[in-house]
């Protein structure tokens, strides 16, 4: 099987959304698959991260909090801020560590990134730098709105300078009312494969239920089976 870093065109896309539902398809496959938010900035009044919390319900491994998501922050802000308000530091050797920890027990690790693919997390570098540590294909999800043509190209960019490999993509649909948006699916489609050979992993509507398995549904499953199964 193979592991996956998701990561998306900017911060509000849908990551936690798509990661989920990538978990919940691997489940139904048959396969152990964990999640895994190295770093989450953004605590409820519980004390709880929703995302790690989705991440978490979406797995088919049982796993602790603490597994899923071991450096969780109280502000909602970039991660690099949000740890020197509290006086802590991000150890990504330590997230790496973890996140293999975590894979040897998988059959599919989702690990899910925070924000955009360059984003500080401190003297030791930013989620780029996480991402190659850990060596694992890229899932680029698409944020279907004014602009994703360009910052997915850029992003797509960043992914190959790092030497990753760009495995697929995920559009999902941000804005329902984006001008033209059929248009921009079709270049982004034809793009992506003709620059990065990337294929198009799903595209998903704005939905009213954002259960895993109602996204996990507008997954293209062949192309799946050829991302985590080669």
């Amino acid at each position: 099987m193979v592991n996956v870093f998701v990561t998306g065109t900017d911060t509000e896309v849908g990551k936690t959304h798509i990661s989920a539902a990538l978990l919940h398809w691997a489940g139904q496959q048959g396969w152990r698959s964990a999640g895994f938010k190295p770093v989450a900035a953004g605590l409820d009044a519980d004390g709880r991260n929703e995302d790690v919390q989705r991440l978490r319900a979406a797995s088919s491994l049982p796993l602790t909090e603490a597994e899923v998501g071991p450096l969780q922050f109280q502000a909602a802000c970039a991660p690099h801020i949000a740890a020197a308000l509290e006086g802590r530091n991000i150890d990504m050797d330590g997230l790496v560590q973890q996140a293999r920890a975590l894979a040897a027990r998988a059959d599919v690790l989702v690990v899910e990134g925070v924000g955009g693919f360059c984003v500080p997390l401190g003297p030791q570098g930013d989620t780029a730098d996480l991402a190659l540590a850990l060596a694992y294909p890229v899932v680029l999800v698409v944020g279907l709105r004014l602009g994703c043509i360009s910052h997915a190209l850029l992003t797509a960019e960043a992914i190959r300078a790092r030497g990753l490999r760009l495995a697929g993509w995920v559009a999902n649909t941000v804005d329902p009312q984006m001008s033209q948006l059929q248009a921009n699916l079709d270049t982004l489609r034809n793009e992506l494969q003709r620059r990065h050979q990337a294929p198009c992993l799903g595209v998903v509507p704005r939905l009213a239920d954002t259960h895993p398995a109602a996204t996990a549904a507008y997954l293209d499953g062949t192309a799946l089976h050829q991302v985590l199964a080669p």
